[in-house]
């Protein structure tokens, strides 16, 4: 299975996208989530979140029909309403970006993360964060405040430094 890599976002289409894997990836196996990527792309438009946020209750019934995806209606609904609340987030001064960047630390910028947006929990927002090129405290600190295993999480963070990422730029 290929271990999502860290990327530079070339705009809110992709931190949609990330945001919402994340989401599905939540209590399933990454590997399906991953094997039927190519069909959240088509469904979800590439993640363009203008085409996102435009969706109701129709889309959503077209996209559970499908069959392409894994069928949790919650799930579908929250990447719709997580593409409005990055649209929102856009039109303030300095952008989403701005907004990622404006908390004075990791827990309070988190603790947002998972107020605003749907389904994101503790796990995703490292996520999202981390494979994003976001500062995150270092893995094996992060593990130790959440319950559970997190073996893919664990095999993201060792790939990236293998991949010749310094620890800093992983582990800030």
């Amino acid at each position: 299975m290929a271990i999502p890599e860290v990327v530079k976002p070339a705009g809110l289409a992709d931190y949609l996208a990330i945001m919402s894997r994340a989401v599905f990836q939540a209590g399933l196996s990454w590997k399906m989530i991953e094997d039927r990527w190519d069909d959240y792309l088509r469904l979800f438009e590439n993640f363009d979140p203008v085409r996102v946020a435009a969706m109701d209750s129709t889309d959503i019934e077209r996209i559970m029909a499908d069959g392409g995806v894994v069928r949790t209606y919650q799930k579908i609904a929250a990447t719709i309403e997580n593409a409005r609340k990055l649209l929102e987030l856009e039109k303030q001064p300095g952008g989403f970006e701005a907004y990622l960047g404006s908390f004075e630390s990791y827990d309070a910028l988190v603790g947002d993360l998972k107020k605003r947006f749907k389904f994101l929990g503790a796990l995703g927002a490292y996520y999202l964060l981390f494979r994003t090129g976001h500062p995150v405290p270092t893995f094996e600190e992060w593990e130790k405040t959440i319950p559970g295993d997190h073996p893919r999480m664990r095999e993201m963070i060792a790939l990236a430094r293998e991949g010749g990422k310094s620890p800093e730029s992983i582990n800030r």
